[in-house]
């Protein structure tokens, strides 16, 4: 009997980190969640081993991209929370009960949760940066599962990342990923926008809910979107300035309630208008000169 989330995993021919990913909620959750896997291609035998496996699953011949994968699987999502993970996340003991422990002290469903991460490379303003392997063959698990609590991480403001967490009523309140942004570059930040439109502003990380990410073990394959001119376009702010000015991305939860200060706010989405303005107009003279000259 499922009492946990619906845990939904995009991958594209990265079956050994999505064996290994698979493996990691198998052995350290404590609650019993359904696996839902979108596969993408699949040619690397991923799709005939999700079958063996008996997980919930969706195929399409071609990569589709996260935004479109994200949104299939939402069609066999059976619990009421959505949980994205990357194809190259291991999954740490406790992760699971300590974003249950937040539902339940909550009582409403009308959140964003995260949870934190630890990587071999990225020094974000989120996070653990602790390199325990990038590959599976330097990937040092049982030292990282006999440390990776001893580094303390307080709560943080700002999900707005995978792994994340919502409730599915939620999800379909805001309609899922925005599809437009395929393959999905920005598509995270722009979900998290989307919540805000609506009055969601429990964005939160919850820092003793760990997970390991290999880091771009996917995305250095994709030919990506012009995700953070999109992003500005659609909603007339930077990527960079909504994570500083309005959700506060990284800082700690404890200090939440701090006044946003809207004149800089108003200035930066002024500038960034002006900079998407000219991008636009500098592109379309370079186009428009290529076709006289032709």
């Amino acid at each position: 009997m499922l009492n946990g989330f619906s845990i939904l995993i995009p991958t594209w021919n990265n079956l050994p980190f999505l064996k290994l990913c698979v493996e990691s909620i198998r052995e350290n959750s404590s609650l019993n969640h359904q696996i839902i896997v979108h596969v993408n291609d699949g040619s690397d035998g991923t799709l005939e081993w999700v079958k063996a496996e008996g997980l919930d699953y969706i195929h399409t011949p071609q990569n589709v991209g996260v935004c479109l994968a994200m949104n299939m699987m939402r069609t066999k999502v059976a619990t009421d929370y959505i949980y994205f993970v990357n194809d190259d996340m291991y999954l740490l003991p406790g992760w699971d009960t300590e974003l249950m422990a937040e539902i339940k002290r909550l009582g409403h469903n009308r959140f964003y949760l995260s949870s934190t991460m630890i990587q071999p490379h990225d020094q974000s303003d989120v996070g653990l940066c602790i390199d325990y392997g990038d590959t599976i063959e330097t990937f040092q698990k049982d030292r990282l599962l006999k440390d990776y609590m001893r580094y303390p991480y307080p709560d943080w403001q700002g999900a707005t990342r995978p792994p994340n967490l919502v409730h599915r009523d939620i999800w379909d309140m805001v309609g899922g990923y925005s599809i437009e942004l395929t393959p999905g570059m920005y598509s995270d930040p722009d979900f998290t926008a989307k919540l805000l439109f609506v009055g969601i502003t429990h964005l939160k990380g919850i820092g003793n809910s760990r997970v390991y990410h290999f880091e771009t073990k996917t995305t250095q394959r994709v030919k990506k979107n012009q995700g953070s001119l999109q992003f500005l376009l659609k909603w007339g702010i930077t990527n960079s300035s909504m994570r500083k000015y309005i959700t506060r991305q990284g800082e700690d939860w404890a200090f939440r309630g701090a006044p946003i200060n809207t004149s800089v706010l108003k200035r930066k989405r002024i500038l960034s208008r002006l900079k998407a303005t000219l991008s636009v107009l500098i592109k379309g003279f370079g186009i428009a000169h290529s076709i006289e000259n032709n």
